[in-house]
């Protein structure tokens, strides 16, 4: 690695310690899926919104992109997302402890539901920003290699989060009003540091009203993916990919809970075991991204996506499994967790700094709301499409759709590269 410029260093302290305390945060919602169906008694549909809201907010991108490429102060709007949209988690300690009261209303399944659409509204201010924020601090040589480290971080602190989050849901169902709290309490004071990374002073540019704005942002999204040819053929392959893994995701959270009968301290150990092996594979990861086209990275990533789906799918011809202290473990999704690993460790990558490398650093945050943007589009209609397979047709149904999807991703990738080098 080459050695570090001052702003570098500080970026990387800094954005490293911002990364663990996230990875608290993301340990805990690794099971809020599973929470939304266990402890609170909602419905298939309610729960595939939770995962929905998660992405469907980065339509916004389409109408706010140009308005955050004038905002002047970046350090006080990172704290403002802060507070407002972390503070409606801490509302949640006062949710009731006993089961008729989800049971017999709804109301706190939308109060959840409505928490976390608040909550995932700050990814339109954050990630656009750390996208730009890193790109502006690391150099090319360092970016990947320095990001992956900060991941493998916050993949370690997510991992022991999430499972001892389990054993204490298995203890009391809800934990949730503790951890979730907590949580927001966290994700403040991780978004405070954030906003600590140095951040260049932009020439001003002239303020217009909110339509004029609206239009400089399509226009501009536009000639990106109209002239960047080989940007362009990377989110068509991420398109196809991310239609798969939406109808996927929140089927596998179904299928955890209603197929394979699994308790929290299971769910726990499933949604982390890979993690052990993309914490060892994320460094690799960053250094061959920073040395080999995007589109090749993205070919191997959506290679073991497809693999992990195929493994998972296959439990219903050999469901053979034994139980280890609590912990339900099939056989055959053991290799579903090596290629999980895989998956980890290169789409966290790919998805967060992908788009990066086929820009200059100025225009890193532009590349990352057009990613971001069509990341949405496709949010709103695939989760919910994902239960309609399930339901309608059954598990095996629904992974070929996914699958399927992969292969063409895969090709558009490889075919791309090979023909537009």
């Amino acid at each position: 690695m080459s050695a570090f410029v001052p702003d570098e260093s500080r970026t990387f302290k800094l954005y490293t310690v911002y990364a663990l305390i996230e990875g608290v945060i993301l340990g805990v919602l690794a099971l809020n899926e599973f929470v939304f169906l266990k402890s609170l008694h909602g419905s298939n549909y309610q729960m595939s919104l939770l995962f929905q809201f998660s992405m469907v907010v980065f339509v916004g991108l389409f109408f706010i992109h140009e308005w955050l490429k004038r905002i002047k102060n970046r350090k006080r709007l990172l704290r403002v997302t802060a507070i407002v949209t972390r503070m409606p988690l801490i509302g949640l300690y006062f949710f009731p402890h006993i089961p008729e009261a989800y049971q017999n209303t709804e109301t706190y399944h939308y109060l959840f539901l409505g928490s976390f659409f608040i909550y995932y509204l700050g990814a339109l201010v954050i990630n656009p920003s750390i996208n730009h924020l890193l790109k502006v601090n690391y150099s090319h040589l360092n970016f990947g290699k320095l990001y992956s480290y900060s991941a493998s971080a916050n993949k370690v602190i997510m991992m022991v989060v999430t499972f001892v989050y389990g054993l204490m849901l298995d203890k009391d169902l809800y934990s949730f009003t503790l951890m979730l709290p907590l949580s927001g309490f966290l994700g403040i004071v991780s978004l405070w540091i954030l906003s600590m990374i140095h951040y260049p002073e932009n020439m001003a540019v002239p303020k217009s009203g909110l339509w004029q704005s609206v239009k400089l942002s399509a226009i501009e999204m536009w000639k990106i993916i109209r002239h960047n040819r080989a940007f362009r053929d990377f989110e068509i392959g991420f398109m196809l990919y991310g239609f798969s893994f939406m109808i996927s995701v929140t089927v596998i959270a179904i299928y955890f809970y209603e197929g394979l009968q699994l308790n929290y301290s299971s769910v726990a150990f499933y949604r982390n075991a890979y993690n052990v092996l993309a914490i060892l594979l994320l460094p690799v990861a960053g250094s061959i991204l920073g040395t080999i086209d995007p589109r090749k990275f993205a070919s191997i990533t959506y290679s073991s996506i497809l693999l992990y789906t195929i493994f998972l799918g296959l439990t219903v011809w050999f469901p053979q499994s034994v139980e280890i202290y609590g912990i339900k473990l099939y056989y055959v999704l053991l290799f579903y967790i090596l290629a999980h690993g895989i998956f980890a460790a290169t789409m966290v990558l790919l998805w967060n700094i992908g788009s990066a490398y086929f820009c200059v650093p100025e225009e890193a945050g532009s590349y990352q709301s057009v990613h971001l943007f069509l990341t949405g589009f496709r949010a709103l209609f695939a989760p919910a499409s994902g239960v309609y397979f399930y339901e309608t047709y059954g598990l095996v149904i629904t992974f070929s759709i996914a699958s399927a999807f992969l292969v063409l991703a895969i090709g558009v990738n490889l075919w791309s590269y090979y023909a537009r080098r």
